[in-house]
C-alpha cells in the first residue's frame, strides 16, 4: 500500500504537513518509537509512529529524520496528544530531507493506525497474491491474446501495488505501468542486471538508484537452443533476453509471491517470442537480398526484390528511396560461441528508432547473419522537397551515435571476454549501389575492430581519411615511428620548457600560414620562425617540403 491511501483513510485521522510529491511511497510496515536513535530497528518502507518524547529541543530533529531518512523509512507520523502541534522545526527538517509528514489527531491512538497497516500490508495481501496468481493463470491458457506485458503489468500495479516495467538488454523500454523510466535509469537497470548475469549472481538482483529499490528478474525464452538454461552458455543469450524491473525490495519476499514474478516473466516471455516469430518475414527478407547482392546478381533482379522489401519495411510508402547497410560483429574469447545469432538479436536492438511509437518498433529492420557477422539492410524514408524531388535522406543512420545510449549496458553484458564491432555505410539509392554499401559497412567494421575497447562503431565517412590506415599499422612500427619524429621535440620542451609540439600541431592546423598561426598563438611571426627552424634543426626536417609535413601529421596522429 502507499502513504496517499493512509492519508486518504478517514478513521486514522492522518493530516499531511509536508512531502506532497513523496505519496506514492510504498508502505511495508508501521513501527512506533521514541528513541532518538532507532535506526537498528528499522529495515525500510515503514510508517514510523512517534509521540515526540525524544525530542528535548528544535536541535534534536534534524538528527532524528535523518536517521530516518538514511533509513528508507517511508514516512513519519507525530502525534499530538503529548505536545499539540507538530513543533516547526521537525516540519523543516522533514522537508530538507523529502520526508513524507503526517500529525496524528488526539483522539486517534497509534494502535488504531499500527492495526490498519499491518492489516493492509499482511492479512489482505494474502487474498490479493491468489487472485493475482488466478488471473496470471487464466492469461497465460489464452495465451498472447490474452494480452501483452502492459496488461500483466497493470494488473501488478492494481492488485499487489507493484509498479514494473519490461526492459530490452539495451535499456530500451518495452512495457509499462503508469509513468515511463527515465532513460538514464533504464540504462542503470539493464547494466547492472546484465553484468549480475555475467557474474553467475542468481536472481532477482536487486539496485538501488536515486533512492528506490528495483528488483530485476529474468526474462528468458523457452525456445532457444534444445538445451536447458543450465547446459546453455549465458553468452548466447545474456544480450537478447528481456528483463523486469520491478518497484520493489524481492529481498524478503515470501516463495509465493517469488512464484508469482515468475509467472509473469514466463507470461511474457510468449509474447517475446511471438514478436521474434514476427520479424522472421523481415529476416528472410534481408537474408534473400544479402544472397543476391553476395552473388554478383543483375541489378535488376535487386531491384525487383527490394521492391518486395520496401512495402513490408515501411507501410504506406510502397518503395525506399534510400537505403543503408549496418555491418556488426559480436566476438568472445576462445571463439567458441557462435556471434552470428547473437549479433543479429543485437543489431535487430540497437537500431530501433526511439521516436516510432506502438508495440513493435523495430518494423523498419530487416537483419540477416551470414558466418560471424549480422548485415541489417535499412530502408531510409526520404522527404520530399517543395517541388516534389527527392532532396536525399535526412534520418541516415551514423555511426558515433548509435551506440551512445546503449554503450554502458552492452559493456556490462560483454564484461572482459566479448567484444562488438559495428560499420556504418552511406546511403544509396539504387540497387547498383547496395554491393559497394556492404563493402562500405564492412571496411568500416574492421576500423571499429582496430581500435581499443569493447563496444566501438565507425562509419563510412572514416574511410575516404587517414583515419582508414592508422588502426592497420603495427604498434612497433607506429612507436618506432613517432618516436623518431617526435622524441627529440619532447625532450627538448621537457629539457627547455619549450612549447615546439602545440607550436608544430598548430603550424600543421593553419597549413603552414606563419601570419594565422602567429595570431593563433599569440607569438612575434620572428618568434614562431625561431621555433620552427629549432623543430627543424632537432628532427632534421624540412617543413616546406609537402613529405615532410605528411610525416609530421601523421606521427602526431598516430601518437
Amino acid at each position: 500500500m502507499r502513504l496517499r491511501a493512509l492519508l486518504e483513510t478517514e478513521a486514522l485521522g492522518l493530516r499531511l504537513l509536508g512531502g506532497e510529491d513523496e505519496l506514492d511511497r510504498t508502505v511495508r510496515g508501521v513501527m512506533t518509537t521514541d528513541l532518538r536513535d532507532p535506526s537498528r530497528y528499522l529495515s525500510g518502507g515503514e510508517l514510523v509512529l512517534t509521540g515526540l518524547a525524544w525530542r528535548r529541543n528544535s536541535a534534536d530533529s534534524e538528527p532524528f529524520v535523518r536517521i530516518l531518512a538514511s533509513a528508507g523509512v517511508a514516512g513519519l507520523a507525530a502525534g499530538e496528544a503529548e505536545l499539540g502541534d507538530v513543533p516547526d522545526d521537525l516540519v523543516s527538517a522533514c522537508r530538507r530531507n523529502r520526508l513524507p509528514l503526517f500529525a496524528v489527531n488526539e483522539d486517534v491512538a497509534f494502535a488504531t493506525i499500527t492495526e490498519y497497516v499491518v492489516r493492509q500490508v499482511s492479512g489482505e495481501r494474502a487474498g490479493d497474491l491468489a487472485a493475482v496468481v488466478d488471473r496470471h493463470r487464466r492469461l497465460m491458457t489464452s495465451g498472447p491474446a490474452g494480452g501483452g506485458p502492459d496488461v500483466v503489468l497493470d494488473l501488478l500495479t492494481t492488485d499487489l501495488d507493484l509498479r514494473a516495467w519490461v526492459l530490452s538488454p539495451t535499456g530500451r523500454q518495452i512495457a509499462g505501468a503508469g509513468e515511463p523510466l527515465a532513460p538514464g535509469v533504464c540504462a542503470a537497470l539493464a547494466s547492472e542486471h546484465l553484468a549480475a548475469v555475467r557474474t553467475g549472481r542468481r536472481g532477482p538482483h536487486r539496485i538501488s538508484l536515486q533512492g528506490i529499490t528495483y528488483s530485476l528478474f529474468p526474462i528468458r525464452g523457452h525456445g532457444r537452443g534444445a538445451a536447458g538454461p543450465a547446459a546453455r552458455d549465458v553468452r548466447e543469450s545474456v544480450l537478447s533476453d528481456w528483463l523486469l524491473a520491478v518497484e520493489a525490495d524481492a529481498g524478503d519476499w515470501p516463495a509465493e509471491r517469488l512464484d508469482l514474478l515468475q509467472g509473469v516473466t514466463q507470461l511474457i516471455a510468449v509474447e517475446r517470442e511471438r514478436r521474434d516469430a514476427a520479424r522472421t518475414v523481415r529476416r528472410r527478407l534481408a537474408q534473400e537480398v544479402l544472397e543476391l547482392v553476395q552473388t554478383g546478381a543483375p541489378p535488376a533482379e535487386i531491384a525487383a526484390r527490394l521492391r518486395v522489401a520496401a512495402p513490408v519495411l515501411l507501410p504506406g510508402l510502397g518503395a525506399a528511396p534510400h537505403w543503408q547497410v549496418v555491418v556488426a560483429r559480436v566476438d568472445w574469447d576462445g571463439g567458441d560461441i557462435p556471434g552470428g545469432p547473437v549479433a543479429q538479436s543485437l543489431l535487430e536492438e540497437i537500431l530501433v528508432d526511439p521516436s516510432v511509437s506502438g508495440p513493435e518498433p523495430s518494423d523498419r529492420i530487416a537483419v540477416a547473419h551470414a558466418g560471424g557477422e549480422a548485415i541489417a539492410l535499412v530502408p531510409l524514408p526520404a522527404p520530399a522537397g517543395e517541388d516534389g524531388e527527392d532532396k536525399g535522406p535526412d534520418s541516415a543512420l551514423h555511426a558515433d551515435v548509435l551506440l551512445t545510449a546503449v554503450r554502458d549496458p552492452l559493456q556490462a553484458g560483454l564484461a572482459d571476454d566479448g567484444r562488438l564491432t559495428l560499420g556504418v555505410s552511406a546511403a544509396v539509392h539504387s540497387a547498383e549501389g547496395l554491393r559497394g554499401a556492404l563493402e562500405e559497412a564492412r571496411h568500416a567494421r574492421r576500423v571499429a575492430a582496430a581500435r581499443p575497447g569493447r563496444v566501438c562503431a565507425a562509419g563510412h565517412h572514416e574511410l575516404a581519411s587517414h583515419v582508414l590506415l592508422l588502426p592497420f599499422v603495427p604498434d612497433d612500427v607506429r612507436r618506432a615511428f613517432t618516436a623518431r619524429l617526435l622524441d627529440p621535440l619532447r625532450d627538448y620542451d621537457r629539457r627547455h620548457r619549450a612549447e615546439l609540439i602545440p607550436t608544430l600541431e598548430a603550424f600543421l592546423d593553419c597549413d603552414g600560414s606563419w601570419t594565422r598561426c602567429a595570431t593563433r598563438l599569440h607569438l612575434h611571426v620572428n618568434t614562431l620562425r625561431y621555433r620552427v627552424g629549432r623543430i627543424e634543426q632537432l628532427t632534421g626536417r624540412d617543413l616546406s617540403r609537402l613529405e615532410d609535413k605528411l610525416d609530421f601529421f601523421l606521427a602526431l596522429r598516430m601518437s
